[in-house]
């Protein structure tokens, strides 16, 4: 198994990002090192300007505003209803992704003990990340009570977990998914519990958000830049421990 040339984080904003840490750690982990790269892009256009001066073979975690254009530009598809991606890998000149922000959120819901399987998520928003969440928490065996935020969650593979009318449910869980980057506010929901996904430079181990983070890198490696290497990769617990 070899390194890339670059590995990083590309969207904007991304100065606030743990991505280029976690690539330093996991690759440490697992005897692999790369160049650190931050490519502020906010478009696709910018994004393709910014990496031609980056010859070789390129890890990229992507953020917004860049999770939709890849599948178009650069030929690469996301999981089945999510429709966009978060992670791609370029090798020998050939771009292929995948979206890890849902499995990387059931990762992290099972590290502070929230097992999806049977629980309910109540779910604001509906865009990239939503419907990964939704996915996954869905094949997950969990429900879903979704609430309109700046987008509706369209129909999906979650359709069957979805509780139409869940207004007086009591959630297990809640996260608002239209929360600004950088620890934006949430607006608060119904819950026995409420995470968010959005954290800035003062955030630690412990917030949910950062254990996120961490988990969707962790499947990243797993899933699309090194899997044949998946069993030597640290755990979710050994890489927080490192942050």
């Amino acid at each position: 198994m070899s390194a890339p040339a670059y590995w990083g984080i590309a969207g904007y904003p991304i100065a606030h990002s743990l991505t280029p840490r976690l690539f330093t750690l996991v690759g440490g982990e697992v005897g692999l090192d790369a160049q650190c790269v931050f490519v502020e892009a906010g478009s696709m256009a910018e994004f393709e300007g910014n990496i031609e001066r980056l010859d070789g073979d390129l890890w990229l975690s992507c953020t917004a505003p860049l999770k939709h254009s890849p599948q178009a530009r650069l030929g690469v598809s996301g999981p089945e209803g999510v429709n966009a991606v978060n992670q791609l890998k370029r090798i020998d000149g050939v771009w292929s992704g995948t979206s890890t922000d849902g499995v990387g959120f059931v990762a992290a819901c099972r590290h502070i003990g929230v097992e999806p399987n049977g629980s309910i998520l109540r779910m604001r928003g509906g865009g990239s990340a939503a419907r990964a969440i939704a996915a996954a928490w869905a094949a997950e065996g969990g429900r879903i009570i979704p609430v309109e935020g700046r987008r509706a969650l369209l129909s999906g593979p979650w359709d069957e977990a979805i509780i139409a009318d869940g207004e007086g449910l009591e959630a297990d869980l809640a996260i608002d998914l239209d929360a600004a980057a950088g620890g934006g506010d949430s607006v608060d929901l119904p819950a026995k519990r409420q995470v968010s996904i959005s954290y800035g430079e003062d955030a630690t181990s412990e917030d949910f958000a950062v254990i996120m983070v961490a988990a969707q890198h962790l499947e990243a490696w797993k899933r699309l830049y090194a899997p044949s290497i998946a069993d030597e990769l640290p755990s979710l617990g050994q890489i927080l421990s490192e942050l």
